[in-house]
């Protein structure tokens, strides 16, 4: 039985009302017909029992099984029938098969995906490292997704029929693919980068501009020659396509209304950035812990994340993961509950190999020669013949650059090598615990990616850990790429990771900032400047007062105070300018309070007009009249600029005609969602990339409350696809059911699945 759907939007077209005949030729008929069940019973190969999959009134799937095989079943399953796109592109991007739908200029990607891709070992050191029945689990979930494939048989989510491609089959290593890739790539091309300032200006004066937090100068490794490295080395690592890919329709449908794909692919997004944080009942109202966090990244359509409820026995956990993982990554277990935001911890190195003037498949290491390992590959590409490649392997890890003229290759090590570094599934273990002290026991499995893992539990207890695969580098900081031949080597992982537990504040937050606590050394990171503004917001919000709650918690997931403009706006007041068209911008300046609300003007107006202000015009002791001419310069020039970007009418100049998220479809316009006008942005709190928010409430589970932007459902008909778009833009949430009682009584849609 289909679901009853009644004038569900796509992009703003109507659907047709259940049981009326579809127009053949409408994307919105396609989609309809296309969706999955989500009603009703059906039967599916590969179960032990049934499962029962309630879908309550916002698009979450709890999933009771009696047994924890049905119930890893029944999450690839689910998961498969919401965003099985989504999956498979997910396979395609990281396990290099692009050019298999793309042709040949995807060809460089997938040569870099294969080479990065973790090889093994797949034995115990893998799969225990997630959850003692760690390949049990990946191994019922990849059965639960094909399962889906296998019933949805011609009839796929929609997707696949405007390309004309079939999913792959899922296997147990398909999750495992590390998808935290771009991260020890970045890691490794900032070495680089830095490297190549250091060649032209100096270690001095590259550290001036790199500006270090924690500052540490930079030691040029000896037997390295930065201007050495050529440019072509970090470009061997920059053709990772990351970002949506545009696929041709098959005939009719790239002929029908609608069908052209919007030229912009992706989010408008200026300000990714992750909070999180957790309170003690010290000072909450009601006395018990609460757990905050809008873990961030680029809002697309789908999500990035999924919400599910996981009931079985021995287990009962909700929150978010993401669709290609099992388990849940950040959510609650009913004993503990947790949260994540990206620390930064530098995981990768590059090593300079000498290669062998007589054998160039040799590199030196310790004195000696040492053979590379070669992995021959086959690469399929559409339209063209396959591609044969060579992978090359040091010690070290994969060659991926060499400059023969000067007889080096360039690899990169990095902990995604090790086993049990792909990304999230270290939460696996948490359905069992406890208490937060068994939690941070739990962070030695936590390898990737690297984050700053927060806690709270029923017993009152707050915890931190910056949690990750750091290496040991005993006689260098990792800034720069170091030579391959045997003097700066990894000693192990550090165990000395800082963490709190039930700090004397009463609270923890964190915010990608410089986490290091002093005297910590050597730094796991390195950023570029303290980067501090969101944490100090919490900061202040958090310890100015007690007796939280929780709707003091979603307003401080949603506070748009631009800290840096409170600097500045003094500045014009008291005076008023000669010319009409900057007094009427100085007017919204002197009046406003800082806040980037999306109906306001001020931060419109604020962001033309703060690029023309300079430091001279903030320097304590100018002259007021050179002060004000200054200022009117900065009115001016600002002002043009935001009339010829917003208009003349001071009407129209609204915040969130600036800073909204775009929700397109990647292969049809006519799946696009509206735009999404916001409040918040840089340097806010409320940055811009939050598709996922959740507040555990201790004192009652059933009113924690989520979001998750733009629905749950991948599929353009569901109910679920765009249904939370709207209040994300508003800065509402829904109840993240927990108990049975709760999840029954926000029940919409029940799918009961049994064995055949």
């Amino acid at each position: 039985m289909r679901p009853n759907l009644r004038n569900v939007a796509i992009g703003g077209a109507a659907l047709l009302v259940a049981g009326a005949t579809p127009r053949q030729e409408s994307f919105a008929s396609l989609a309809r017909a296309s969706l999955s069940r989500i009603e009703g019973r059906q039967e599916i190969p590969g179960l032990r029992d049934s499962v029962r999959v309630i879908r309550d009134r916002w698009g979450v799937p709890h999933i009771y099984a009696r047994n924890v095989d049905d119930l890893f079943f029944a999450q690839g399953f689910v998961q498969a029938q919401d965003r099985l796109w989504q999956m498979d592109m997910y396979r395609r991007t990281w396990g290099g098969e692009l050019s298999e739908i793309l042709g040949p200029a995807y060809v460089a990607h997938d040569k870099l995906a294969r080479l990065l891709k973790y090889r093994g070992p797949w034995d115990n050191r893998e799969w225990t490292s997630y959850h003692p029945d760690g390949k049990r689990i990946l191994d019922a979930f990849a059965n639960g997704v094909n399962a889906f494939i296998d019933q949805a048989g011609d009839n796929l989510p929609v997707e696949f029929k405007l390309t004309g491609l079939r999913p792959g089959r899922w296997t147990a290593e398909t999750s495992l693919l590390r998808t935290q890739t771009a991260m020890p790539v970045a890691d490794a091309r900032a070495e680089l980068s830095l490297a190549r300032n250091v060649a032209e200006f100096g270690a001095v004066e590259a550290n001036r501009r790199a500006n270090p937090s924690p500052w540490r100068d930079i030691v040029v490794p000896a037997g390295l020659d930065p201007a050495s490295i050529p440019a072509e080395a970090s470009r061997a690592l920059g053709v990772m396509e990351t970002g949506a890919v545009r696929l041709p329709l098959l005939e009719p449908y790239s002929r029908w209304s609608g069908a052209r794909p919007n030229d912009n692919l992706g989010a408008q997004e200026n300000s990714p950035g992750s909070n999180n944080w957790v309170i003690s009942g010290r000072r909450t109202a009601s006395g018990r812990v609460i757990v905050a966090n809008d873990p961030h990244r680029n809002v697309s359509n789908p999500s990035i994340r999924y919400i599910v409820h996981l009931s079985a026995p021995g287990w009962d956990v909700i929150g978010a993961t993401e669709p290609p993982l099992p388990g849940v990554a950040i959510g609650h277990n009913g004993r503990i509950g947790w949260g994540l935001t990206i620390v930064g911890t530098d995981q990768a190195d590059v090593y300079v190999e000498t290669l062998n003037p007589a054998d160039p498949m040799q590199v030196s290491f310790r004195g000696a020669w040492e053979s590379m390992r070669i992995v021959t590959d086959t690469i399929v590409v559409k339209n063209a013949a396959p591609v044969i490649v060579q992978h090359r392997f040091t010690r070290h890890g994969p060659v991926f650059f060499e400059d023969r003229a000067r007889q080096r290759a360039y690899v990169i090590r990095s902990t995604m090598h090790l086993p049990g570094s792909a990304g999230y599934l270290g939460a696996l273990r948490y359905h069992a615990l406890d208490d937060c002290r068994q939690f941070l026991d739990a962070q030695k499995y936590y390898l990737a990616p690297t984050e700053n893992m927060i806690c709270g539990d029923t017993a009152g207890n707050i915890a931190w850990q910056a949690s990750a695969a750091s290496p040991r580098r005993p006689n260098w900081h990792g800034r720069l790429p170091v030579p391959g031949t045997g003097e700066y080597e990894w000693d192990g992982l550090r165990t000395d990771l800082p963490r709190e537990l039930n700090p004397d504040r009463g609270w923890i937050a964190t915010a990608n900032h410089d986490i290091h606590p002093q005297q910590y050394d050597p730094p796991l990171f390195f950023k570029n400047g303290p980067a501090r503004g969101r944490y100090d917001r919490l900061a202040e919000v958090l310890g100015a007062k007690s007796s939280f709650t929780m709707s003091d918690m979603t307003a401080l997931q949603h506070d748009a105070l631009n800290r840096a403009a409170l600097r500045d706006i003094p500045l014009f007041r008291g005076w008023t300018s000669d010319s009409r068209d900057a007094e009427v911008v100085r007017q919204i300046l002197a009046g406003w309070d800082g806040v980037q609300s999306r109906d306001g003007a001020g931060g419109a107006v604020y962001r033309f007009v703060s690029r023309e202000l300079t430091a001279e015009v903030r320097r304590e002791g100018i002259a007021a009249e050179a002060r004000k001419a200054l200022l009117e310069q900065a009115l001016a020039r600002g002002g043009h600029a935001l009339r010829d970007s917003l208009g003349v009418d001071p009407a129209g100049w609204r915040w969130g005609r600036l800073h909204r998220s775009e929700l397109p479809h990647t292969l049809v316009r006519a799946y696009d969602i509206p735009a999404i006008e916001r409040s918040g942005g840089t340097p806010t709190v409320a940055a811009s990339g939050a598709t996922y928010r959740q507040v555990i409430d201790f004192s009652n589970l059933d009113a924690s409350m989520a979001t998750n932007v733009p629905g749950q459902s991948g599929q353009p008909a569901s109910p679920f696809y765009a249904n939370l778009a709207p209040s994300f833009g508003r800065g509402e949430y829904f109840p993240l059911s927990f108990s049975r009682a709760a999840v029954e009584r926000n029940a919409a849609h029940t799918l009961v699945l049994v064995p055949r």
